[in-house]
């Protein structure tokens, strides 16, 4: 157990070092020049040289590179060039408001995919199974940028039941929490679907009826607890996908999280905080997927046999 947990750990931080590299030299990639960016474009030239020096972009690319990651080691992202402040402070002041949202996204797709599957599992090649087949597919097709706004024209301003945008209570957070979570819930539910398929067709489900069980039982405390694993592996991957969809739902819904604070750094050129923000979204995911990996082992005791 403790060698499995130490090498997932090791993998964690291999990944961590390898996205810490890739969008230092990305961000680097990206034209424009965040100097001019403050100062203007009738900035003089001696001024220009000097910012640039004082913020240390005058060095070689590398040696950038090795200072930003000696810096990162030791907690230190940087002063973000528009808020002239730590990267860090910022990030932790929006990190909240990031979770907030994904997490609720992620519980509303779980109340609604796991019975949504099951029954439609149960009621195979029925007119049940087909409509929430055909709400699955709908769930699929619709993009965060399109779904969002017809929330908005539908539930803010036509019925006047939810706000149109910011942050505060929980009907704040309604709109964007089904905005954002309606693509995992459609992909989920499909999963559910396909893995209880698997189980409804064994011996053991049949055994336990004729014990005198109920269906209900049946159902949710063996056969579902036996396709955890598959439902589970979509759950963490597919959360990645969430921490994607922050950008525009964020952007939306003017959701001060981590995600429209990202479009803002790029668009200014803001090099600190554009890699502050990305590395933070980046290690969640990787946490996420580290924190599924040491699911499998309560969902499934042969794996730590194996």
């Amino acid at each position: 157990m403790l060698l499995i947990f130490l090498r997932r750990f090791l993998f964690m931080g291999l990944s961590i070092f390898i996205v810490v590299t890739f969008i230092f030299l990305l961000v680097h990639l990206v034209p424009g020049d965040p100097v001019l960016q403050m100062l203007g474009e009738g900035a003089q030239p001696a001024d220009v040289e000097q910012l640039r020096h004082a913020l240390g972009l005058d060095q070689p690319v590398y040696v950038q590179y090795f200072h930003y990651v000696h810096n990162l080691l030791r907690g230190n992202l940087g002063t973000s060039f528009r808020y002239q402040e730590p990267v860090l402070r910022t990030l932790l002041r929006r990190y909240p408001a990031t979770m907030e949202l994904s997490l609720a996204s992620l519980l509303l797709a779980l109340l609604f995919s796991i019975p949504a599957g099951v029954q439609a599992a149960v009621k195979s090649n029925t007119g049940q199974d087909r409509w929430i087949s055909f709400f699955s597919l709908l769930g699929l097709s619709l993009p965060n940028f399109a779904l969002g706004p017809l929330l908005i024209l539908l539930f803010s301003i036509q019925l006047m039941w939810f706000p149109v945008s910011g942050i505060g209570g929980l009907r704040h957070l309604v709109l964007p929490a089904v905005t954002l979570g309606l693509g995992l819930a459609a992909v989920t539910t499909r999963m559910v679907r396909s893995a209880m398929l698997e189980e409804l067709s064994q011996d053991y489900l049949r055994t336990a009826l004729s014990k005198g069980l109920s269906r209900r039982t049946v159902l949710y405390k063996h056969a579902l607890k036996n396709s955890l694993i598959p439902i589970v592996t979509v759950v963490g991957l597919q959360f990645g996908n969430l921490l994607a969809g922050t950008f525009v739902t964020e952007s939306i819904f003017s959701w001060p999280g981590i995600g429209r604070l990202t479009l803002q750094a790029i668009q200014f050129r803001d090099y600190p905080l554009v890699q502050g923000c990305i590395l933070a979204i980046a290690v969640t995911y990787i946490g996420v997927n580290f924190l599924t990996d040491l699911a499998y082992l309560l969902v499934d005791p042969r794996i730590r046999m194996e």
